[in-house]
């Protein structure tokens, strides 16, 4: 079996809801994507040789982190609606997520996105050079 890595990077603002600390203010991170795929190579036709076409795989990663990119991401329910209306009224780009906005949902999030495309061994989404969350299902 064949394992196959691409990456992209995100930048987006978030802050955790109910969390006694630092992170409960809203602050930024440079989020960077690493997904594994896992497979067999392919016998025939145009992927001959390959698992996946890495540019297939590096588009479908990109789209996930450009989805995020540049953008508040929140938890439903952790902003006052008056809060939503002048984020929008203002322009601002946001994306309200079911899950509080953690490296760990995050990197679910993305899996959950790409499973379907691929065979996926997993995706692991680090907030910070040093620290990341590795989902696998």
């Amino acid at each position: 079996m064949y394992i196959l890595r691409a990456s992209a990077d995100f930048d987006s603002a978030h802050f955790l809801s109910g969390y006694e600390g630092k992170c409960s203010n809203l602050h930024g991170h440079r989020w960077h994507i690493e997904v594994q795929v896992k497979g067999e190579l392919q016998q025939e036709g145009q992927q001959r040789g390959m698992v996946v076409d890495f540019g297939d795989l590096k588009r479908e990663l990109r789209k996930a982190a450009d989805s995020l990119d540049h953008k508040l991401i929140y938890e439903k329910g952790s902003l006052k609606p008056a809060t939503e209306a002048a984020l929008a009224d203002e322009g601002f780009a946001t994306v309200a997520v079911p899950f509080r906005p953690t490296a760990e949902n995050l990197a679910r999030y993305i899996y959950e996105k790409l499973e379907g495309e691929f065979d996926l061994e997993s995706v692991t989404v680090y907030e910070t050079p040093d620290n990341c969350a590795v989902y696998r299902k």
